[in-house]
């Protein structure tokens, strides 16, 4: 059922889904445009109602967005296919040998493998799902829309069958992988003058309107912090990837960036604790826009990778799984 599954069917204790956004299949412009549209359909994460939003969507964005993120996308593809996929699927094989009676597998909200197929298989299948979005802050615009995709397919009462990880921003273990990645990081690089930890970023409406996702980064970037010993002065968190014309959360990451710059730092190391593994946000935007623009303002952009699928980050999760959940290692 998984591309990372090995265990013998007869031992096999339920299924573990490593489930992440999403990507294109290639870094092309059809490929790009196929999974924007999926994307940017989600109500989850664009609430103008469709009679108004998809004609826009298919009309004007779509083909002006696909071949400009396909060139970006190809700037940060890897021989396997993108990072997202490549790593996701990484972490699930580590997952998966640290719990050889389980069957671990990657999925996607929005692309292949398809989060929804899976589910559909599994319910067929009549056996334990645990869900592990691979979302550390919750936020009604992901953990919640996979949940969206799990009522659709099972519209029944809450299932006993089906269990979720809905947040894990201030688990221990995963705070200490990070900040231990980071520490380590450093220690072979040097430290940068200030550490920025910059977060996907939602638009101030959502905030607004009760997600706690803003209250979780905070929780997580403080926490990380703590474990590295910094005081107040020596790191900052920022939002990035804004898109459309609506105020999203700020500090934005650019703009602190540039503050920064203003003020006669002339190094920072980015870290980006809200994604699991990197991406096109990560790799991209963080490693290469934002870095060029600190540039031309007379700095050194550094950045930290994600824990991506290391080994740790693996133990991290696993621990954190039995956790909530109880053992899961025979």
């Amino acid at each position: 059922m998984g591309q990372a599954a090995s265990s013998s069917s007869s031992a096999i204790a339920g299924t573990l889904v490593l489930a992440n956004l999403g990507t294109p299949t290639a870094p092309t412009a059809p490929a790009v445009r196929r999974y924007l549209a999926e994307f940017l359909s989600d109500p989850r994460v664009v609430a103008i109602p469709r009679l108004l939003w998809q004609p826009l969507l298919r009309g004007v964005i779509l083909p002006l967005r696909g071949p400009k993120s396909a060139e970006k996308y190809a700037k940060v593809w890897l021989e396997g296919g993108s990072p997202l996929a490549v790593y996701t699927i990484g972490l699930a094989a580590q997952v998966q040998a640290l719990l050889p009676h389980w069957r671990v597998v990657p999925a996607m909200r929005y692309g292949e493998p398809s989060l929804r197929a899976l589910l559909q298989q599994a319910r067929d299948e009549d056996g334990l799902v645990r869900m592990l979005p691979l979302y550390p802050q919750y936020s009604t615009t992901t953990t919640a829309s996979m949940q969206d995709v799990a009522r659709a397919v099972n519209p029944a009462a809450p299932d006993a069958r089906l269990q979720w990880v809905e947040d894990y921003s201030d688990d221990p273990d995963w705070i200490a992988a990070v900040a231990e990645s980071i520490a380590h990081w450093r220690a072979r690089h040097g430290a940068g003058a200030h550490l920025l930890f910059s977060f996907h970023g939602l638009p101030q409406r959502v905030a607004n309107n009760g997600d706690p996702y803003p209250q979780r980064c905070e929780r997580s970037a403080a926490l990380i912090a703590q474990a590295l010993g910094l005081g107040e002065g020596e790191w900052t968190l920022t939002y990035q990837s804004r898109f459309g014309r609506e105020r999203w959360l700020e500090p934005a990451t650019d703009t602190e960036l540039a503050a920064l710059a203003a003020r006669g730092v002339t190094q920072v190391d980015v870290v980006c604790p809200g994604f699991a593994v990197d991406c096109l946000e990560t790799l991209e935007e963080v490693g290469m826009q934002f870095a060029e623009g600190f540039a031309h303002a007379g700095g050194t952009l550094r950045y930290i990778p994600c824990l991506n699928d290391a080994p740790a980050h693996a133990r991290a999760l696993v621990a954190m799984l039995e956790r909530q959940f109880g053992p899961m290692r025979a």
